[in-house]
């Protein structure tokens, strides 16, 4: 094929065309520090860019909801123990309560730092979020989620919602409990049933600890009565009772049968069994006829509002215990007011355990996410930055070879025939 002049330069000048815009597009890769400046310069690593590129910025999203996450646990997490410790206090101070050596006056002032812990709840209650939301009114965390109301009750304004955030494709946590989850709730699995005797009594009789053991949590989901009868006098005297389920109406010590069964003697001190669920109580003292004591679910709303149980506390330790019968009177409340505080700090040990798992699962997610946070900065790097001793490398010889290109060029344009016939 025979290739003519014109054609020969034409191929020599396209040729340094393409080796000078090679030169441009090296130099202004070491220039910016960027590989790809344009879609057309790689279509496979550009849209590799964008895949990687999508997945960084929602791996940052991540960090971010993991740090935000983070933060508020922590700061609920503290909230809780200085929770734990006022209610150990509350605690601390019915044990003492009981003390059979105390006068009313003392009393008095046992109720009038009940008083100050309960304040001391409530602004633990009301503790706001690093976020400016109140931390524990749910998705109401704008109010305030703890106030008093004209009475003197301490009411709940939030809601039962859990805020929660996306932590990983698949995975989000929740970063705060509710107010109602916190003070107003018990824990099923250690809350005990609660005792308590009936503000009418006017007897001596004193009511302890219900005993579980062996029982269902559907019999411990049931309200029970202790109904005692007082027959004779002096010495003659008999004391009976009956127990009867109150939640389904249905007397189950002695069980209705015909002909009927006689209701069983009392015996102070010994303990009574609520039927066959496997609960028992202790009674002591003397019962009066028509005395009564009852056993109520731990998570009624009477027995699981801390704030209800303190203030009956305080309201029992004001009223004066001048009577054998004001005494078991007072000795009932706080009965039934240490098992409440009981499940209350079981409870909250329990959100706080939770929170602390919650805690550790997102820290864990942080390093995962740091991890594949470098891969991905890695893998984005290697597309789009450039290898500057490599491009410099090429740009160095692209620009040798387009010298030499030109040089060969001017040689070649200044052969002509006409300087071999003049030799």
């Amino acid at each position: 094929m025979r290739i003519s002049t014109s054609q020969f330069q034409s191929m020599n000048v396209q040729a340094m065309d393409n080796q000078q815009a090679e030169l441009a597009q090296l130099y202004g890769e070491i220039s910016s520090g960027s590989a790809i400046s344009t879609p057309s310069d790689n279509p496979l690593g550009a849209a590799q860019a964008v895949q990687l590129s999508e997945q960084g910025a929602a791996l940052s999203q991540y960090a971010t909801n993991q740090s935000s996450a983070t933060t508020n646990l922590n700061s609920e997490d503290t909230t809780l123990t200085s929770v734990i410790t006022a209610l150990q206090s509350v605690h601390q101070q019915l044990v003492g309560a009981g003390d059979g050596t105390l006068n009313d006056t003392n009393r008095g002032s046992i109720a009038t730092t009940l008083q100050g812990l309960e304040n001391e709840l409530v602004s633990y209650g009301n503790t706001t979020s690093p976020g400016g939301g109140y931390l524990f009114g749910g998705f109401q965390s704008a109010s305030q989620p703890f106030t008093q109301n004209t009475s003197g009750a301490i009411v709940y304004n939030g809601d039962n919602g859990v805020s929660s955030v996306q932590i990983s494709d698949s995975t989000s946590v929740a970063t705060s409990d509710s107010g109602s989850s916190v003070f107003l709730s018990v824990t099923p699995q250690t809350a005990s049933p609660v005792p308590a005797g009936a503000a009418t009594n006017t007897g001596t009789g004193t009511i302890g600890a219900v005993s579980t053991s062996g029982s269902t949590t559907a019999a411990e989901n049931d309200a029970y009565a202790i109904n005692f009868t007082v027959t004779g006098t002096g010495s003659a005297a008999v004391t009976t009772y009956t127990v009867t389920d109150t939640t389904t109406g249905t007397q189950i010590t002695p069980p209705v049968t015909t002909p009927a069964t006689a209701d069983p003697t009392y015996t102070a001190g010994s303990s009574i069994a609520l039927g066959t669920t496997g609960m028992s109580v202790a009674i002591s003292g003397a019962p009066a006829n028509g005395d009564s004591f009852t056993v109520t679910p731990a998570a009624n709303t009477t027995n699981s509002n801390i704030f209800s149980t303190i203030q009956s506390m305080i309201t029992a330790l004001q009223t004066p215990a001048d009577t054998p019968t004001a005494q078991a009177a007072l000795t009932n409340s706080l009965a039934s007011g240490l098992t409440q505080v009981e499940n209350t700090l079981n409870n909250v040990t329990a959100v706080q355990a939770s929170v602390g798992g919650r805690t550790q699962q997102v820290e864990a997610m942080q390093t995962v996410t740091a991890s594949l946070t470098s891969q991905n900065t890695t893998a984005l790097s290697g597309i789009v930055s450039t290898n500057l001793t490599q491009t410099i490398s090429q740009y160095t010889q692209t620009q040798y070879s387009l010298q030499a290109s030109e040089q060969a060029f001017v040689q070649v344009q200044q052969q002509s025939l006409f300087q071999y016939l003049n030799q």
